[in-house]
């Protein structure tokens, strides 16, 4: 029985599910969180159970490591009895460059590498690979796996990743567009064409992944030929708390005017902007919805930019895919707010886009929302990350 276990580390968090890959059933998962911060503490569910807090000092990832493997061994807690039942681990690695185009076993060569990326992800490529160097520690004889969120937007051509720059910044640095959520856009597609039961390599799809950050990709015979993100997750559209594309006057203006710092506009402009900054509620839609509905403006007007910045990149995508067969629309957003799916394809029935709204008030499943006369299909698609990490795992077992 092989059994998987898919880690993404955060700077000061660990996240962990453990799959058996005979069935993919989610056996245990958790969440350590507050890494090296007073207070500690992983919170813990195994499967058909509730959830079970534990309060424990962890002072690094080691530790946190080590804290998820006692709790899956445990003889209350656990659903493995030791550590040797464990095959391989997934790892989410946010940034692979141009290095990497597939997932691939991880070696010495291999986390050079990813160290090599830490400049383009400087937030998150260091705490993946502290969460890999903390496996290979308390697990040296279990084969490790880096999946990518990067490289399934490699095949995505020269032309439409290269900025508009002197050539020699890209020679020199690597300033292009790279695209992110890719291991989502990736297993999303896979089900798009399962359930339209065609060959992923004759589809042409855009995908909608929908949450506190955002991203669409434009998906032609099974490769990404474009996607909204660029050289950081910042670009394409208005996000929870990230304010998109924007013109990039704009930031000497600003810092200009309002006397800042080039890490307070970084700042500015990833966590203080988006629908936040536009509503000056929040960033979830939850509340933002509610607050329209109660009559503020500015919490409507943070939902309509949102949603015409969508509906401008199926727009601008169909272009590039020479035509669409299905529109997804997963995360957070996309599988659970049918208001704002309807809000986005509203007035593209000129693309073959219509909902059935009936079916399209659904939450969090897997479902066709189109309307039966529909030339172009809607589907919502709950995305499945780590599942994906551990499919690409086990194949390279394999």
């Amino acid at each position: 029985m092989k059994k998987v276990l898919v880690i993404n580390s955060g700077s000061s968090s660990l996240k962990f599910q453990l799959i058996d890959m005979s069935n993919e059933a989610v056996l245990a998962k958790g969440l350590c969180d507050r890494i090296g911060i007073e207070n500690s503490f992983l919170k813990y569910t195994k499967y058909g159970e509730d959830q079970v807090i534990i309060n424990k000092d962890m002072a690094d990832h080691k530790a946190a490591v080590q804290e998820a493997i006692h709790a899956l061994v445990d003889k209350k807690t656990g659903v493995i009895s030791d550590m040797s039942e464990i095959s391989a681990v997934g790892h989410r690695v946010v940034h692979g460059g141009e290095a990497f185009h597939e997932s691939v076993v991880i070696d010495d060569e291999v986390m050079n590498a990813i160290e090599e990326c830490i400049n383009l992800a400087p937030l998150h490529n260091p705490p993946n690979i502290t969460g890999i160097k903390a496996c290979q520690q308390i697990m040296p004889g279990t084969p490790m796996v880096a999946v990518f969120d990067t490289a399934f937007h490699q095949s995505i051509p020269k032309y439409a990743y290269l900025y508009a720059l002197p050539y020699d910044i890209y020679e020199k640095y690597g300033v292009r567009k790279y695209g992110f959520h890719g291991t989502s856009h990736k297993y999303v597609s896979q089900r798009a064409a399962a359930i339209l039961n065609k060959p992923l390599e004759e589809l042409k799809l855009i995908s909608c992944h929908l949450g506190n950050g955002a991203s669409i990709c434009a998906i032609k015979n099974g490769k990404s030929v474009d996607t909204s993100m660029g050289f950081t997750p910042l670009a394409g559209l208005a996000m929870g708390t990230r304010s998109g594309t924007i013109d990039p006057a704009v930031i000497s203006f600003l810092m200009e005017k309002e006397d800042m710092t080039i890490d307070e506009i970084n700042e500015y402009l990833n966590k203080k902007s988006g629908v936040l900054g536009i509503s000056g509620v929040s960033s979830d839609f939850r509340d933002l919805e509610a607050a329209a509905d109660a009559g503020n403006e500015r919490a409507k007007l943070a939902i309509d930019i949102f949603c015409y910045r969508v509906k401008k990149y199926i727009g601008e995508y169909s272009a590039v895919t020479e035509g669409i067969d299905a529109v997804i629309f997963t995360a957070g957003i996309g599988e659970n707010n049918y208001k704002v799916r309807e809000q986005i394809l509203e007035g593209m029935d000129y693309l073959g886009l219509k909902v059935d709204h009936e079916k399209n008030k659904i939450r969090g499943k897997e479902i066709d929302v189109s309307a039966d006369d529909a030339k172009v299909r809607t589907l919502v698609i709950p995305t499945n990350e780590e599942l994906a990490i551990a499919r690409e795992t086990m194949s390279l077992l394999k």
